[in-house]
């Protein structure tokens, strides 16, 4: 059923990533079974991918929505959690996580050295990046267009390679943290400007989605079917309202833009809230 699962986060939506979703094949079941194999996990969720030529310039929708349901699932399970990003996307992610319910959680957006410090002294178990831009083979981050976004991107893999936590990541472009799992050959090879933009980052569990949102509902549905008694709290965060309220609450409050069009508006990745609605269902139905 978890390989099913994977198979829906991994329909194209344009930027032709099936060949990395073929290499990392087996990545949902790996990484959902490595939180759910620990009684106690502590995860470290990592997002916010910032769009500087957006209109406004803000962070991307993809990212925070589904970081925010992800984290509501992991908190209402009783598991301990937080979030880091940077300064130039904490204002989207504050409203994500105040759409959804979430207000009290711990939000690191300062200097890098100091969120590691903090997620060290917190014990954090998993460390899960979601549609996090990371560095190439020349250490500079750059977007799907193959630009140049350093000055807007803090360096947040050092955080992510901070600890000795098991390193999860989500992913659809080949740019993002935690892509350095996969073969640059394989990114160079499928992704336009693929071996400019690949990310030397690695993960111990890579996803690919087609929207990086979608990865984090699979995972979701994926640890409702390995833990039963965790089940309700994470097909409760499979709400296509909440989802909603979600998304709502970032392009209003963040704000934020769509990542492809660069427009302030209810999309993700160029598609209609209603594409992502009927993802969201089909990935819930799964799961119950």
């Amino acid at each position: 059923m978890i390989a099913a699962i994977e198979a829906l986060l991994h329909e194209d939506v344009g930027r032709n990533i099936s060949a990395l979703a073929a290499a990392a094949r087996g990545g949902l079941q790996a990484a959902a079974q490595s939180l759910a194999d620990r009684d106690t996990p502590f995860v470290g969720v990592i997002t916010g991918f910032y769009v500087p030529k957006g209109t406004p310039p803000a962070a991307e929708t993809d990212g925070p929505v589904g970081a925010a349901l992800l984290l509501r699932g992991l908190r209402d399970a009783g598991i301990p959690c937080r979030l880091a990003t940077d300064a130039l996307c904490a204002p989207a992610c504050a409203a994500a996580l105040r759409a959804a319910g979430l207000a009290d959680l711990p939000l690191d957006h300062g200097p890098v050295a100091a969120s590691i410090a903090a997620w060290q002294a917190a014990g954090i178990t998993h460390a899960l990046a979601i549609e996090r831009c990371g560095p190439g083979a020349d250490g500079i981050p750059r977007n799907l267009r193959g630009e140049d976004v350093s000055e807007f991107t803090a360096p947040l893999d050092q955080l992510y390679l901070a600890g000795s936590w098991t390193r999860l990541a989500i992913g659809d472009g080949g740019n993002e943290i935690g892509m350095g799992s996969l073969p640059a050959a394989v990114i160079a090879g499928a992704v336009q400007n693929g071996a400019r933009i690949a990310c030397r980052t690695p993960a111990d569990h890579l996803i690919v989605a087609g929207v990086s949102n979608w990865g984090a509902w699979g995972l979701l549905a994926a640890l409702a079917l390995l833990r039963p008694d965790w089940r309700p709290a994470m097909l409760g965060a499979l709400d296509p309202a909440l989802d909603a309220a979600v998304l709502e609450a970032i392009v209003s409050n963040g704000p934020a833009v769509d990542g492809v069009t660069r427009v302030r508006d209810l999309t993700v990745d160029g598609l209609d809230a209603s594409v992502h609605r009927a993802k969201l269902v089909a990935i819930r139905a799964m799961a119950v």
